[in-house]
């Protein structure tokens, strides 16, 4: 059986939402002041829908949803909540989205609620600010009471604390002398940013919103001075925006239709609210170097940059793209391709959007040893039983210890077209190298000291259910076929045949050893024995890849079949290779992630191919 160890990344993750449109603030471009906020103003409204308050709810699934992967974040998509969430360790409590909602609470942990971070005493719960979700967040109901209509800043002496540290109190603030409330600091930068963008958005109407302690009664200005200062620090120096933050921003514009622009483009706080905008840039990174290379991964390191005000961020750029922004001198580059040459720069930028020029370029090819690249993960079991038993085991053979947090199983009912319900992983779950991951139904009764999950969904199959597992949603191994509703392993026990080395992306029973119904005898572990001839595949490679030419060129030493699918699984091209015709043309690819799978007698390896 597996063992279960936790492992944090600092991962680069492509959110699935539409991007905000590249000239969505062109006409914002050389303002500033609030000329400039005015010109926000304009923006922000063209386009933006009310959804209504009882929208809200469904908008958090994709605005506020615990789907981080970085220390401290379960990554179980439960609700996201600022005041309560503790990104330095397990939650106290959480809240799964669509239930539980409030309702009647007595302490936390009852239900959770809609808070508006700008107080709707303050602007009479008038549409659309109700109904806002850029300063509309979900909160545990408890909390969201405890705060009130406070305004936020930092507590002198605290009279109640939340369990992840949120807190009211007396103010500690130069300026202001009442009682404020104070979230932590993992999401001041967030609360800030909200408010920034509450009195743009509602730039025409915000002057009368003067019960709202933190508000001057204008429409220019909009916040008192201690506000300012305090919201200042919280955006440049506390909490600057990261990537969460940026793909909440792209999930809230898909919502509604528009955007938080001090999110996209931070420098815009100072050029309006800052009297005298810095304009000078960081000096550039230096002595950028990579290090620790693996399949798909290179760590960077570089010199600090220095500024008259302060390094903000530094921007990561691969192959001259942009890949992401940290608050670091140090970064994991994740995502990329085994056995393929990156070049990397380092830009840095202060608060004011100043950007250095690019450090000194650093390049570095991938590994190919099996973890990433050739070889992957696969099933090795399927049992269909009787009633519930029902069961799936994936096996391990790649030589390193695999962390399944970039795979996922998908189902296809009844010859489905399209992939149905989805299983994730536990966020810590971890196959060892010649060990085995076992899930089944709740209720089977087959060998479950073997078993290391439950679920019921995934495993609802009736032996004509295609059965997908996924690598970073790219498919990388199936049971049945996708689209075909036949049976092909009703009330059947099927085990892997020991001398396949990988998936394969489509089903192949020959690949399969038949069993009769309930038989688990090989459930827990797997057998295999491998051939030269995965040795002799492991070293083919093809190139360039990434591509952007026509032809796609293998060092081929046998003769092999080639066979290219997109990440569904559907067969695109094929071809035999030899050491004498040995290119296939590719023109008719489209650009994005293939799967190219070589297979020499019985055995086969598959690898990606990223068609740019």
């Amino acid at each position: 059986m597996k063992h279960i160890t936790t492992l944090f990344f600092i991962l680069f993750t492509t959110t699935s939402f539409s991007q905000i449109p590249s000239n969505y603030y062109d006409s914002a471009n050389g303002l500033s002041g609030y000329t400039l906020k005015s010109q926000l103003y304009n923006i922000l409204t063209n386009g933006d829908t009310d959804r209504g308050y009882g929208a809200l709810f469904s908008g958090y699934e994709s605005t506020h949803s615990d789907n981080i992967v970085e220390s401290g974040y379960e990554n179980d998509n439960t609700v996201l909540l600022f005041y309560t969430e503790n990104p330095n360790g397990s939650d106290a409590y959480e809240y799964n989205h669509g239930s539980r909602q409030c309702g009647n609470y007595n302490s936390e942990d009852d239900c959770y609620n809609r808070e508006h971070i700008v107080p709707q005493s303050s602007f009479g719960s008038a549409d659309p600010m109700q109904n806002d979700i850029h300063h509309v967040i979900p909160s545990d109901g408890y909390v969201n009471g405890q705060r009130g209509s406070l305004p936020f800043g930092t507590v002198g002496s605290a009279n109640w604390t939340s369990q992840n540290g949120s807190k009211r109190g007396s103010s500690s603030v130069t300026g202001y002398g009442g009682q404020v409330f104070e979230p932590i600091d993992e999401f001041k930068g967030d609360i800030a940013r909200a408010i920034l963008y509450f009195v743009t958005r509602y730039e025409t109407t915000v002057a009368n919103y003067t019960d709202f302690e933190m508000f001057n009664g204008t429409s220019d200005q909009a916040l008192e001075n201690w506000a300012i200062d305090l919201l200042l620090e919280w955006h440049n120096t506390i909490d600057p925006v990261d990537d969460r933050e940026r793909a909440r921003n792209d999930a809230a514009y898909n919502y509604q239709g528009n955007a938080n622009p001090f999110v996209d483009h931070p420098e815009y706080v100072n050029l309006i609210w800052n009297p005298q905008p810095d304009t000078e840039a960081p000096s550039n990174p230096t002595n950028l170097t990579t290090s620790n290379t693996t399949d798909n991964t290179i760590d960077l390191n570089w010199g600090t940059s220095t500024d008259n005000i302060g390094v903000l961020s530094y921007d990561v750029y691969v192959d001259g793209s942009y890949n992401s922004s940290i608050n670091t001198n140090s970064f994991t580059v994740s995502g990329l391709t085994a056995d393929t040459n990156y070049c990397f720069t380092v830009k840095a930028k202060d608060a004011s959007g100043n950007e250095s020029g690019a450090s000194n370029q650093a390049c570095d090819t991938t590994t190919d040893n099996g973890s990433n690249g050739s070889i992957d993960i696969f099933f090795s079991e399927y049992i269909e039983g009787s009633g519930v038993n029902k069961v799936l085991e994936i096996a391990n053979f790649t030589g390193n210890t695999i962390s399944l947090n970039a795979y996922s199983l998908k189902l296809s009912a009844n010859g489905n077209e399209s992939w149905g319900a989805v299983y994730n992983f536990n966020s810590n779950a971890e196959i060892i190298n010649g060990d085995v991951y076992v899930i089944s139904q709740g209720s089977n009764t087959l060998c479950t000291s073997e078993v290391d999950d439950l679920n019921n969904a995934i495993t609802s199959f009736n032996g004509n259910d295609a059965i997908g597992l996924f690598k970073d949603n790219v498919l990388i191994d199936i049971l049945g076929t996708l689209g075909n509703g036949s049976d092909y392993a009703k009330d059947k026990t099927l085990v892997r045949d020991g001398t396949i080395a990988t998936g394969n992306a489509l089903y192949t029973p020959s690949e399969w050893i038949f069993f009769p119904t309930d038989n688990c005898d090989n459930l827990g572990s797997h057998a295999q024995t491998l051939s030269l001839q995965i040795e002799m595949l492991g070293l083919m490679k093809f190139h360039p890849n990434p591509n952007t030419s026509n032809n796609l060129q293998f060092n081929s030493q046998v003769d092999v079949s080639v066979i290219i699918y997109d990440i569904l699984g559907k067969k695109i091209l094929s071809k035999n290779i030899s050491s004498n015709d040995n290119i296939i043309d590719i023109s008719q690819l489209e650009k994005g992630v293939y799967l190219v799978q070589m297979s020499y007698n019985k055995t086969r390896i598959t690898k990606k191919l990223i068609r740019n």
